[in-house]
């Protein structure tokens, strides 16, 4: 074995693979990211498990290669490089560059040739070649000098592993090419000839010279006369297949040396296409963070630390959960205290209004300070809420990319706690300054922080359940199931399983004989769009549809909510659930919520409704009041367009769906029928979303022509609305980004995408974003004030779900006036619209079991 070996990375092949093998994965930018990931995760894998010393990128370059030149047809059949492969071509080279790789690319010369060329050149008694592809091509390369490794069946191949994998010795594949062709690559080979019959002809007599010298030793006439006729083809075909080992590579092995890797660009491409897990194994480059591992927290007094701090004017706070202890920061002094000695000094470091305390996640610490019986006043500066107004992508409020983009400085995996607190320290001035630069000072210190504290009340108060209900209703849908699927099993002729795919298409394409309208890589699709379509056929899958519902309600919601079930403030019963609202999952502003998502209960089915009635108030003489904004978006899209008849609409108090309706369909709207207002409702909430006319064509089961039809009668009759969406998309292609009232700015780079998919719905988030986003600036501020204005009058109502434009509540009867008097004021004059906001307020003794109050 020699001493020096050689890898020889086969990156065209591998890019194609990973873009084909990993389905749909971009950034939150919309760049796709799939191809740049698979080949990354190879690379990464390959220098951590083989640690090569010479390494060589191998890429194809644009450029007429020898094969068409040969054979025009060669390769034909492929199509084009997909955009979306193309789009991250440079990223992938980006990467290599930071790595600091060798790379080998000639014009004309496809990756197979210069690897060719590189393992003539080196491989030898001084040089063992590694090259590491999925190309088969490559096997022939093969010999005591060259192994293949394979990246996936992470496996290594030799002269006997190829020998088994394709029939035939290493030195002999092309000549199994030349006979079988190979339809990949479009190259013929020899018509009627086989895989098997190749390999016979091969082991039997060697390569096609000697195969055509033998032609009296073959016995099917049949066959002679094939290869007879097509020898020129054969000969083509091998020639096409043969690996071209004179590309002019011009290289010595110290030039295919791996220099030192640039680690704190790695960071920001890693940091840019969101592989967070790749950024966060990377080392500093500098000691950094390291200067502080294990040291120990400085002795200095908490007097003169406070003192310190006091005179500063700013704090930096960590909670360390396994020690219950909170570490503080001036920068320079480290302390640790626990809730109790917090306490003991009256807890006036965190009360202290002239001392800005700065953190991380502030919504989670509240409830920690809350339980020790500690509160915090004053300024309260939490980096995540500002990374995220800065930056509303997946992932861009993550302190290792705020320390990335605001320091310059990398954050290793295994950062401890003071490293990140000095991190969170340093970080508050320059983040703080962007806040203002962007003029966002207000949506972040006005709406955002204040709501971090009423979310962590919220959370804290929980929402009870009606386990009772719950389980009736697990009860009674179990029964529904079980009696569905003897209907289904009636109806298909046989017993299968429901919830497989495979057997399931089995039932519906060959026993039924319904059409197949979508193909998966494991054959015909049978997910609820495919079965939309089909229940206009057939019964089946309109049960199938029914069945899935029930599973999912059942599963999701019903079974689960008693699972989350903790103990009550009063420790005698079992049925409060304490969900997490996010602040910072959606990039348009919106809340979310998570364990259990409360936001995504159906209510347009029976069932779900009847998940509703299971949520109950706190106590047991309490009721529930829940108060919505109604068609908040179409007002708000009615003030950003200036549209007179929208504008017109609202501010007379009509029916918006049937008012547009009459304007479409050109009559009074008292004679708007409801299959009219249906298509007029679709049409006015769909633009919002940019829905074209094909997606408006589905949604009302009607051709593509009668949906333009509707839409073009819209704008007609709202010709403002149409401008203000065409500006939209102007603006953010001159600025690249999109911007609310409140001024939370949300970046669209993607909208000059050469990408005509990701273009089309970056315009679409482009005239999106600044309707939805206001509307969810609208909610967080309509609950900060409402909740102000509880406090302010004392009253004992509690605040306990939002849900998209809904705010629901627990009611202590004898406030009933005041809370709703207080609630419909602070919710309808949050913002200054030029038409009227309206909120309808309903209460009852369950969230689905309401009678309009207001």
């Amino acid at each position: 074995m020699s001493e020096k070996k050689l890898y020889l990375l086969d990156a065209h092949a591998l890019c194609y693979r990973a873009f084909y093998a990993i389905k749909g994965l971009t950034n939150s930018q919309g760049q796709p990211t799939n191809a740049v990931y698979g080949f990354t995760n190879t690379l990464r894998k390959i220098l951590n498990d083989f640690h090569p010393e010479y390494l060589a990128v191998c890429f194809d370059k644009d450029g007429k290669g020898f094969r068409q030149t040969k054979y025009a047809d060669y390769k034909i059949q492929r199509p084009v490089m997909p955009e979306d492969l193309r789009s991250q071509m440079p990223l992938i080279h980006d990467v290599v560059r930071a790595y600091a790789l060798p790379v080998l690319e000639i014009s004309g010369y496809e990756a197979d040739d210069l690897i060719a060329a590189a393992v003539k050149m080196f491989a030898g008694r001084d040089v063992d070649v590694m090259v590491i592809t999925d190309d088969k091509d490559l096997f022939q390369l093969v010999n005591q000098h060259v192994k293949v490794y394979s990246p996936r069946k992470e496996q290594l191949l030799g002269d006997n592993d190829v020998y088994e994998a394709l029939g035939v010795q290493p030195r002999y594949i092309s000549d199994f090419i030349g006979l079988a062709g190979d339809s990949s690559d479009n190259i013929p080979g020899v018509a009627g000839i086989g895989k098997v019959t190749a390999q016979k002809l091969i082991n039997e007599f060697g390569d096609l010279e000697k195969i055509y010298n033998s032609l009296d030793r073959i016995s099917s006439g049949s066959l002679v006369k094939k290869l007879q006729d097509q020898k020129t083809e054969a000969f083509l075909s091998r020639e096409l297949a043969q690996l071209r080992d004179d590309a002019p590579i011009n290289v010595m092995l110290q030039d295919l040396q791996i220099g030192r890797e640039n680690s704190e660009k790695l960071y920001e491409l890693f940091t840019q296409l969101e592989f967070h897990r790749f950024a966060a194994d990377l080392k500093p480059a500098e000691p950094g963070f390291e200067a502080d591992k294990g040291k120990h927290l400085s002795p200095i007094s908490k007097e003169n630390f406070f003192c310190d701090v006091r005179n500063k004017k700013l704090m930096a706070f960590c909670f360390q959960p396994e020690e219950s202890r909170f570490v503080l920061t001036d920068g320079k002094s480290v302390i640790e205290m626990s809730p109790a000695e917090i306490l003991e000094s009256d807890g006036a470091i965190f009360e202290n209004p002239d001392i800005v305390k700065v953190t991380y996640d502030i919504k989670q610490q509240y409830k920690i300070f809350w339980a020790s019986g500690i509160d915090v006043k004053g300024p309260v500066f939490d980096l995540m809420l500002a990374g995220y107004v800065l930056n509303p992508v997946r992932n861009g409020h993550e302190l290792a990319v705020l320390s990335w983009n605001f320091l310059k400085q990398m954050r290793p995996a295994d950062a401890s706690l003071i490293d990140d607190l000095q991190t969170i320290f340093r970080l508050y001035e320059p983040v703080a300054e962007a806040l203002e630069k962007r003029e966002a000072g207000k949506l972040f210190h006005e709406i955002e922080m204040p709501l971090s504290r009423l979310l962590a009340r919220i959370e804290l108060s929980g929402v009870r359940l009606d386990i009772g209900l719950l389980k009736q209703l697990s009860d009674d849908c179990a029964k529904k199931m079980d009696g569905l699927q003897r209907e289904i099993y009636l109806t298909a002729g046989e017993e299968f399983n429901i919830n497989s795919p495979k057997q399931l298409a089995c039932i519906l394409f060959q026993k039924l004989k319904l059409p197949a309208i979508k193909r998966t890589k494991t054959g015909f699709s049978t997910n609820e769009e495919v079965l939309q379509r089909l229940a206009e056929k057939h019964v089946l899958p309109r049960m199938i549809i029914e069945f899935r519902q029930l599973a999912k309600l059942k599963s999701t919601y019903i079974d689960a909510l008693p699972e989350l079930a903790q103990v009550s403030s009063d420790g005698n019963r079992k049925d409060v659930i304490h969900t997490s609202f996010n602040q910072t999952m959606t990039e348009t502003g919106r809340l979310s919520s998570s364990n259990p998502n409360l936001q995504n209960i159906p209510i347009r089915t029976e069932l779900g409704r009847e998940i509703r009635r299971a949520f109950i108030p706190l106590e047991n003489n309490h009721l529930m009041l829940s108060a919505d904004y109604s068609q908040i978006e179409l007002r708000i899209l009615a003030h950003l367009s200036g549209d007179e008849n929208l504008i017109s609409a609202f501010r007379k108090g009509e029916d918006i769906h049937a008012f547009t309706a009459g304007l479409m369909f050109e009559c009074p709207t008292e004679k708007v029928a409801d299959a009219m207002r249906n298509a007029a409702k679709r049409v006015n909430f769909g633009i919002i979303y940019g829905m074209s006319a094909f997606g408006l064509s589905k949604d009302l089961n009607i051709s593509v022509s009668d949906a333009q039809d509707f839409i073009d009668r819209y704008f007609l009759r709202y010709p403002q609305v149409k401008r203000f969406m065409e500006q939209a998309v102007d603006h953010c292609r001159e600025t690249g980004y999109a911007v609310t009232m409140m001024n939370r700015r949300r970046d669209i780079p993607e909208i000059v995408s050469k990408n005509v998919n990701m273009r089309m719905f970056a315009e679409r988030q482009a005239i999106n974003t600044p309707v939805q986003g206001t509307a969810a600036d609208l909610i967080k501020l309509a609950m900060v004030n409402v909740q102000r204005r509880l406090d302010r009058e004392k009253l004992n109502s509690n605040m306990l779900i939002t849900v998209h434009d809904e705010i629901v509540f627990d009611l202590v009867p004898s406030e009933k006036q005041k809370m709703i008097a207080a609630v419909k004021q602070e919710m309808e004059s949050a913002m200054v619209l030029n038409v009227p906001i309206k909120v309808s307020i309903k209460i009852g003794k369950n969230w689905l079991e309401m009678e309009k109050a207001a």
